[in-house]
């Protein structure tokens, strides 16, 4: 295995333009006029450009509301805060393990980015269960990773993928646990996301659909970060990008789909009006496709080749720009003039 060194603070004999993704010579001082990757500086202004704080967003509207909610929604809305918050949690961990071991300035500071990003995900689920339950409520809700069967199952599928990289750094183990990464913000947070812009659709719960939205927002972009990484590692390694590898992938988002439609039966179920399971666990497989398929490998389920939740671009493609920060309008997310991002047909 090759491994992978820590990144030099300052190598004063190396060129500021890195000559690898890891274990490459780098000055370490960051000039965007003389970066390696041509696609890294309009993602950082696009990173730049999606910053948002949740005290932005005014909770009035959902704090009425909530107590209205029935037990059934009430209680898989806690559920899911409790999810994403204990996913975006070792999110931010895990990014910054990363970045100790990228030699390509640039790409450093885009997973700088990327953590503070997480830290302002986590910071938007506190801030929205202190708006709407007690103290005590809500420090339950963020140990339900502790008590939830189903949810551990899941996070100890995430974290030994994450761990294995950690524990040994080397390519091999860090190209597999990106994968795990494309899961966690690609397909793990994805059931949870449909929840929440279904209560929206009922005009229920706006403000927090509409953080949701942001942060939603927020993991597309990573996980494509992730993916180009992904793919710029296998050019500089050819001789893992093998057969082997390839179902060894698609064996992990098999297993992945199976654990994140297990969660859906759990919080969702039937019991969500308006909202199937059938629809939710058929939107999770179309979902599994695309991000498998986005780094590079054959989809895992070729029957679902069509997103079921056809409703849910709208609130995908908002334009939500600044402008309804503070007033928080119930809002009928009307689409934008953005190119098609062919996830609706595969």
């Amino acid at each position: 295995m090759v491994k992978i060194e820590k990144r030099k603070l300052m190598d004063k004999e190396a060129p500021n333009r890195s000559t690898g993704i890891v274990n490459g010579r780098s000055s370490n001082i960051l000039n965007w006029d003389d970066v390696r990757f041509s696609w890294a500086y309009p993602k950082y202004k696009k990173m730049l450009g999606n910053f948002w704080t949740p005290f932005e967003i005014n909770m009035s509207k959902d704090v009425k509301q909530f107590p209205l909610l029935s037990n059934d929604e009430q209680e898989a809305f806690l559920k899911i805060i409790g999810l994403l918050a204990m996913l975006d949690s070792i999110q931010t961990d895990y990014a910054g393990k990363v970045a100790d071991y990228l030699t390509d300035s640039s790409l450093n500071a885009l997973m700088i980015i990327l953590a503070q990003q997480e830290v302002v995900h986590n910071h938007s689920y506190s801030y929205i269960l202190s708006s709407i339950v007690t103290k005590e409520e809500q420090d339950r809700v963020f140990d339900y990773w502790r008590s939830e069967p189903v949810l551990v199952k899941r996070n100890d599928f995430v974290i030994s993928g994450y761990e294995n990289f950690t524990e040994d750094q080397n390519v091999d183990e860090l190209l597999r646990s990106i994968v795990y990464d494309v899961i966690l913000e690609g397909l793990f947070f994805y059931s949870g996301f449909a929840y929440f812009y279904h209560l929206a659709r009922q005009q229920k719960m706006v403000a927090s659909s509409t953080m949701i939205n942001y942060i939603n927002r927020d993991e597309q972009l990573h996980v494509d970060l992730f993916v180009k990484i992904y793919k710029e590692l296998l050019k500089e390694y050819p001789e893992l990008d093998t057969e082997e590898r390839a179902k060894e992938v698609e064996a992990i988002f098999r297993e992945a789909a199976k654990l994140e439609v297990e969660w859906a039966r759990e919080v969702i179920g039937n019991k969500i009006e308006g909202l199937e399971l059938e629809d939710v666990e058929s939107y999770v497989y179309f979902y599994t496709n695309v991000r498998c398929n986005q780094l590079g490998y054959e989809r895992p389920f070729p029957e679902y080749r069509t997103n079921p939740l056809k409703w849910i671009k709208a609130y995908e493609e908002v334009d939500l720009g600044k402008t309804d920060f503070f007033e928080q309008r119930s809002r009928q997310y009307v689409k934008v003039n953005v190119q098609d991002n062919g996830f609706d047909e595969l």
